[in-house]
């Protein structure tokens, strides 16, 4: 074995990689004495060329060394610029060092890096470092058996183990509590494949906190050396606590729209709340109602007296709640000083902890609850009033025991928001049987008494009012035609019941028919939509107005289906997604991304695209359809799937079979119901020309429309015809940009269709007699049944549609 072979080895075996260093000896007159390999090699020059010879020669023409340099004195350091042996320049980082040879004399080597060629951390280890050591995001390094090497100070500081601690044992050893083996098998998974994992997230308790669970995320990267052997594993992490739960409140409240108030009944509604809450904000949870809400009355509270509660459910994360004092059905009996009976009187949330000294004074005046609080360890408390309207209607309340971290004031803002969304729903069942006959009156007048009837699609419907005390609500549901023979399809609900569910519903209804005529994606008209219902909620604000004539949220479906190329395009707004039953008898839920009931404001709305196929049947309808399952989602989602896939073919026979295996006896809440059997357009009902934006090409496409005209037996139409085909072509060459495309569509009506690449919108002015211009929008409004623009992501299509 050669010793350059053993040299390599031992090379290979260093843990750090070596930078490739220039080195050159000097006499104390700056001659070059010594010239090393790696220098020839960098600048081009054999020792015979530099040997003897003054360093300075090697400088660039234009260099100029400063005065450390000139006296070599005190081992100076910086950037000179050294010209090659080919004439090109190079930028080197050198350093000097003295030292003395055998006879005495001073000599200077000089060490040099092409700093074009090195990365600033590799020359500068010292930055590296304390950029490591410093850095604000909590470092380590493990070797392969996932023990530790190394830690920076910010992960000691983190978690409040420093190296000594830590060196040669796994995280299992010492940090128990952070979820060490889903994170041990995270690293397992970066050894085995050199993939790294970013932004894995985890709940843990490290030693510097350990009364508080916090949220980490950590990514992961696998060391290797220069011979590609694995020598470790490097983790980054970083305290997302806060954001993680700003993420869970999101995700609750988001929660609450969809599970929180599918019917009008007291009880379901104070168990969907509970089973929202718990456990992911307590561990226990009770709502108690004020008895004059039971009988449908406006409740007042007495000063001085106790308030009439009654317990309404309770939910415990502990198996047979054991936290229970009093059942349902009973008067949970509070002390007057307890916060139970604070926040009814004051009508605000009260925070309470076992420190306040106030806790003392109510427990020792409720022995039964204090033992219970004792016994099972619940050591932080809220109590929030159930309140819709301005009317405090009971108080809910929520728990942590040992083991949780006690509520702060975000949790207590969070609770609040999410008991006022269920406070609206019981409000509504107060108001319920006063409202019912009226509710239901003024909801089928407002509903569609007929739908259009079009080539695209073929559609049934059902619509029934809830039956229990749930009564009328806001569910509606719409068939819109759009311009190109498309179709809008619609179907919301909106929150609460009652005359104001429905005369919101037809607020709503009224504007996406509004919005559906602008031509509006589904995920731009859903946005508009939203704003509306936040503009009526700040209108009822600034007025201070009680707000019942107003929607606090509600959820909206809308699709838009093209005959021509079978493309359906939907968005919903905390909606149920729809069900598609295709031709081959299968069965799917749409993946359409849920976007937040209108009302929330701030997030956005996305849409999806689906190409479906001749004679699939399109379900859409409000989560009224799944009310007996409301406990179970997926199980309703199961029968749905169920009944869509054996409902015989007719469409009227089908709403039936749904509506039979979907709806219990005693309803509780609306049931809207949409079946549409998708059609498309025969090929030769659609003709589409490209046209060259010059004006002569007018009369041309004059001329293919009337011969288009002529051979789907339409030549009453080709005059006025010809006129807005004229007008529209001549407009787009004017005022457009190419590329133009002319569209002739022949189905329940004729559709004209003239596009370019502009945005700019068409304005329809009076002309004065004296102009010589400016009629044709004009011609083309009273020639056409109707005529509109609406926008593409390549520009804009101006249409018009004639009677057959």
């Amino acid at each position: 074995m050669s010793g350059s072979d053993s040299f390599d080895r031992q090379a290979a075996a260093l843990p750090f990689d070596l930078l490739p260093t220039a080195g050159a000896v000097l006499d104390e007159h700056g001659t070059v004495v010594g010239w090393s390999d790696a220098a020839a090699a960098l600048l081009g020059r054999p020792p015979a060329e530099v040997l003897g010879r003054p360093a300075t020669e090697l400088l660039a023409p234009d260099e100029r060394l400063d005065p450390g340099w000139s006296a070599l004195g005190a081992a100076p350091a910086g950037v000179l610029r050294v010209g090659r042996a080919d004439g090109t320049v190079l930028t080197l980082g050198v350093q000097a060092a003295r030292f003395t040879d055998l006879s005495g004399r001073p000599r200077w080597q000089l060490a040099a890096l092409d700093l074009a060629a090195t990365p600033w951390w590799g020359a500068s280890y010292s930055v590296l470092s304390r950029f490591l050591a410093h850095s604000p995001y909590g470092i380590a390094v493990l070797d392969t058996d996932l023990r530790y090497l190394w830690l920076n100070e910010t992960l000691e500081q983190m978690a409040g183990l420093d190296l000594p601690a830590r060196f040669g044992r796994r995280m299992s050893e010492v940090l128990p509590d952070v979820a060490p083996e889903a994170i041990e098998a995270q690293m397992r998974q970066v050894l085995a494949t050199g993939v790294p994992v970013r932004g894995f997230e985890y709940l843990g308790r490290l030693p510097a906190d350990p009364e508080h669970e916090r949220a980490y995320s950590t990514s992961f990267l696998r060391l290797d050396d220069g011979a590609g052997r694995v020598l470790g594993i490097c983790y980054m992490a970083v305290d997302i606590t806060d954001r993680w739960r700003s993420r869970q409140r999101l995700a609750l409240l988001t929660d609450s729209g969809a599970r929180i108030g599918t019917t009008l009944d007291f009880t379901t509604t104070a168990e969907e709340l509970l089973s929202v809450a718990v456990p992911r904000l307590a561990d226990f949870a009770t709502v108690d109602l004020l008895e004059p809400v039971l009988r449908g009355e406006e409740p007042t509270l007495v000063p001085g007296g106790r308030p009439p509660l009654r317990r309404m459910a309770h939910l415990s994360v502990r198996p047979g709640s054991p936290e229970v004092v009093t059942a349902p059905g009973e008067a949970p009996e509070y002390a007057a000083s307890s916060p139970m009976v604070r926040c009814l009187w004051e009508g605000s949330a009260v925070l309470h902890v076992p420190s306040d000294p106030r806790s003392q004074n109510w427990l020792a005046e409720d022995p039964r609850r204090r033992e219970t609080l004792e016994r099972l360890r619940l050591h932080s408390l809220m109590a929030v009033p159930l309140r819709a309207r301005g009317v405090v209607q009971g108080v809910v309340v929520f728990v942590r025991s040992a083991g949780s971290d006690p509520f702060e004031p975000e949790d207590l803002s969070l609770a609040e928001e999410l008991v006022s969304r269920a406070a609206v729903c019981l409000d509504n069942a107060r108001r319920y049987t006063r409202e019912h006959d009226t509710a239901l009156t003024l909801q089928r007048s407002l509903l569609p008494r007929a739908l259009p009837v079009t080539r695209a699609l073929e559609v049934a419907h059902r619509y029934l009012p809830g039956s229990s005390r749930g009564g009328v609500g806001g569910d509606w549901f719409d068939v819109i035609p759009l311009s190109g023979a498309r179709v809008a399809l619609v179907v919301g609900d909106v929150a609460g019941h009652g005359i104001n569910a429905a005369a919101a519903m037809g607020r709503l209804r009224t504007a996406v028919h509004t919005l559906a005529d602008m031509d509006l994606p589904p995920d731009e008209l859903l946005a508009h939509l939203d704003d509306l219902v936040l503009r009526l909620m700040d209108e009822e604000s600034r007025i201070g107005a009680p707000g019942a004539d107003q929607p606090h949220s509600a959820k909206c479906l809308y699709a838009v289906y093209d005959p021509a190329n079978r493309h359906c395009v939907m968005a919903r707004a905390g909606h149920v997604p729809p069900a598609l039953r295709t031709p081959d008898g299968q069965v799917s839920f749409l993946d359409v991304p849920l976007g937040p009931p209108l009302g929330v404001g701030s997030l956005p709305f996305e849409a999806a695209e689906f190409e479906l196929p001749e004679g699939s049947v399109l379900a859409l309808y409000t989560d009224g359809l799944l009310g007996h399952a409301t406990r179970d989602p997926d199980l309703a989602a199961e029968r749905l799937h169920r009944a869509l896939a054996t409902a015989r073919p007719g469409l009227e026979d089908a709403c039936e079979d749904l509506l039979g295996a979907m709806t219990p006896e005693r309803r509780e809440d609306d049931i809207a119901l949409l079946l549409a059997r998708t059609r498309a357009l025969a090929p030769q009902a659609v003709v589409t020309w490209e046209l060259p934006a010059d004006p002569a090409v007018v009369a041309d496409a004059r001329a293919r429309v009337a011969a288009t005209l002529a051979g789907w037996g339409l030549a009453e139409l080709v005059f006025t015809t010809e006129l807005i085909v004229s007008e529209l072509v001549t407009n787009a060459i004017r005022y457009g940009a190419p590329p133009l495309t002319l569209r002739l569509i022949h189905h329940t009506s004729l559709s004209c269709e003239v596009s370019d690449a502009s945005n700019t919108s068409p304005r329809l002015r009076h002309a004065r007699t004296t102009d010589e211009g400016g009629r044709g929008l004009y011609l083309v409004a009273q020639l056409s049944r109707r005529w509109g623009t609406r926008y593409t992501d390549t520009g804009k299509i101006i249409w018009a549609e004639q009677n057959l």
